[in-house]
């Protein structure tokens, strides 16, 4: 039987509540009208307002579900989310490389959860930017940017990671500029995204948007069309409703194609 071509996978964490990880991922891959497939890296036991602690899956137990999946499926855009650690993520995406040598890799970098849990608290630098370099794009949000990169300036720090990869840098946690996000490549802000609409805090708000742009990449636009559309879903996701579960719809899914 012959295989399903330009398909996404998600390889983050399950949360019961729906609002984050493997489910936020395929709800906004079926929004967006693409196929979407999910592997698990972690079971975390948690709300959207209480986080109370999680089972880590280990890179051996993650390649196996991506193998099977690759035998019916062919992958065009790769989306990582909460992982265990940088050796986990680097051999995660050793695989990928070698065996889709064309999929797009994703890395939205969970350090700490929206209920205060902190997932890491070291990544070796060095180690670090050699697994950026095998990543398309990254979407840290300002917390997560000066982790990474040891800066506490934002844009610098994002600066500094986009030598190695692109990068999005979000705004939802910025203080100076609210919603504002930079698409950063080859050390140049490249993009600036104003916020748009008045919007309300949502539980997974950047697992959805990093998966918006997975979704919107598979489609065939490029990087910049990808974010801009991406962002004009997730303020429809952030504006959907005052609670910190957002709902998908398809009709928010845009349209702009290049």
């Amino acid at each position: 039987m012959a295989g399903i071509n330009n398909c996404v996978v998600s390889i983050a964490g399950f949360d019961p509540s729906g609002g984050a990880g493997i489910l936020a991922d395929i709800k906004t891959f079926e929004a967006n009208r693409v196929l979407g497939m999910g592997v698990l890296s972690a079971l975390t036991f948690q709300n959207d307002i209480l986080f109370e602690g999680l089972t880590w899956i280990e890179a051996d137990e993650i390649l196996k579900q991506i193998s099977v999946l690759k035998k019916r499926f062919e992958f065009s855009v790769a989306k990582i989310g909460l992982i265990k650690n940088i050796e986990v993520l680097e051999t995660v995406i050793s695989d990928l490389k070698q065996s889709l040598p064309g999929c797009q890799i994703i890395w939205d970098p969970i350090v700490k959860a929206s209920a205060g849990f902190q997932f890491h608290k070291h990544f070796e630098r060095e180690q670090l930017f050699a697994v950026l370099e095998n990543c398309f794009l990254i979407t840290p949000n300002t917390e997560e940017v000066t982790f990474l990169a040891g800066i506490d300036n934002p844009v610098e720090a994002a600066q500094l990671l986009a030598k190695h990869c692109s990068v999005l840098l979000k705004g939802g946690h910025s203080k100076e500029e609210p919603g504002v996000d930079y698409l950063v490549r080859q050390n140049q802000i490249e993009k600036i995204f104003p916020t748009g609409k008045v919007v309300f805090p949502k539980h997974g708000s950047g697992c959805v948007l990093s998966a918006a742009i997975a979704s919107n990449l598979a489609k065939g636009n490029d990087l910049i069309t990808a974010c801009l559309n991406a962002k004009i879903y997730v303020e429809q996701f952030l504006s959907s409703n005052k609670t910190l579960l957002g709902t998908h719809d398809a009709q928010a899914a845009i349209h702009i194609t290049r």
